[in-house]
């Protein structure tokens, strides 16, 4: 007879956090675009994209998602050749594949598909030894709406620097 295992009465481990190792940000993205919803989600990359962008060489300025065949593609990320590559570098602009799960992309499809939303890179970190990007379904904003948030942020200041001086 096998003896029964008892229940452990001492707290488990609290699970190891990984850090965070941010490569580059989309800082015009949050002025550009309404953020509706954010994703994260993994990037396929080659060997010596993993090199650079460990040297936190790399800019997501100006890339945008696209649903192409059920999955979900990153273009317009730069990620410049690695120095000690040679022979074995990869392109600095090709598409990359994200890797999001079935059930956040069947909602994304019906989401993109309207009129003025779009798939906007936000971030791109490391994740332990993962690398990851932080996608943001967005809506572009129009003129008029920058500028109201922008006259809004300074009324915000004002009352705050106010404030402070009583």
């Amino acid at each position: 007879m096998h003896p029964v295992a008892k229940p452990s009465s001492a707290p488990r481990p609290a699970a190891k956090e990984r850090p965070i190792k941010v490569i580059a940000r989309n800082p015009r993205a949050r002025h550009d675009y309404e953020i509706l919803h954010t994703y994260e989600a993994g990037i396929v990359l080659q060997g010596t994209e993993v090199k650079t962008l460990r040297q936190g060489r790399g800019s997501i300025v100006g890339a945008f998602g696209r649903l192409r065949g059920g999955e979900v593609w990153l273009e317009g990320i730069h990620i410049p050749p690695y120095a000690q590559g040679n022979i074995h570098n990869h392109e600095p602009l090709r598409s990359r594949k994200l890797l999001m799960h079935k059930s956040e992309i069947r909602r994304l499809i019906g989401q993109v598909e309207q009129k003025g939303h779009a798939l906007i890179p936000l971030e791109l970190h490391f994740k332990g030894p993962t690398a990851k990007v932080v996608l943001a379904l967005g809506r572009g904003k129009k003129e008029h709406d920058k500028r109201d948030v922008l006259r809004q942020r300074d009324a915000e200041r004002e009352v705050a620097r106010v404030l402070r001086r009583r």
